[in-house]
């Protein structure tokens, strides 16, 4: 994935997680997304500071509406891969903070150029008993549309809803992107190394504002 592909793919991905701000147990999948990004992706465009790169008004926004409304767990364990298991429970704990850390920084960093993109929502393939599917979106602004797919997982109890566990746009799933950078980490360092890497980085970003 090259470097262009991969900024324009973030600003894509920030816009429509951001759709997510607010889950309904007993909301479909496709009409909790459809009904969010009009009201999310407005609100985006009104505010000046966002536009203007304030970071940490994007970072609380970004937090705020975006990680509550996604299985960072399963995300996580799912792009650490095998080694996920052999982690103990404090490794574990630290790569999902480190590993948060940084999407949500890169999605901050994204949200700034999200100009006019509108957001098409796909007829949604699954039945009422599914507990997982996948809602297929186009992104539309300048240009060719954008593939953009989610799949959620349907949770139970308290917080009951609809939680985003991957995304795919134009082909590319954010969850194995990351499993193939980390799988390259582990073997050189194992798990330590990985978080020190992410903790790098962090603090790297952290910097650069």
């Amino acid at each position: 994935m090259n470097r262009r592909f991969f900024s324009h793919l973030l600003v894509l991905v920030s816009a429509s997680l951001l759709t997510f701000s607010v889950s309904a147990a007993d909301e479909a999948a496709d009409a909790l997304i459809k009904r969010l990004s009009v009201d999310v992706l407005n609100n985006i465009k009104a505010d000046k500071a966002i536009q203007a790169g304030d970071v940490s008004r994007i970072v609380t926004l970004v937090d705020a509406k975006i990680m509550p409304n996604v299985n960072f767990q399963r995300m996580t364990a799912s792009a650490v891969g095998p080694a996920w298991r052999q982690a103990t429970p404090e490794q574990q704990k630290r790569l999902q903070e480190e590993f948060k850390t940084l999407l949500v920084r890169t999605y901050a960093g994204a949200l700034a150029q999200v100009s006019d993109q509108t957001i098409v929502v796909k007829p949604l393939r699954a039945s009422p008993e599914d507990k997982e599917l996948m809602v297929r979106t186009e992104v539309r602004g300048q240009g060719d549309p954008i593939q953009l797919d989610y799949k959620l997982e349907k949770t139970p109890g308290e917080g009951a809803g609809w939680k985003i566990y991957n995304l795919n746009v134009l082909g590319v799933w954010l969850v194995e992107t990351y499993r193939s950078q980390f799988a390259q980490e582990i073997n050189a360092k194992g798990i330590t190394g990985l978080i020190a890497t992410l903790t790098d980085r962090n603090k790297a970003n952290a910097k650069k504002g």
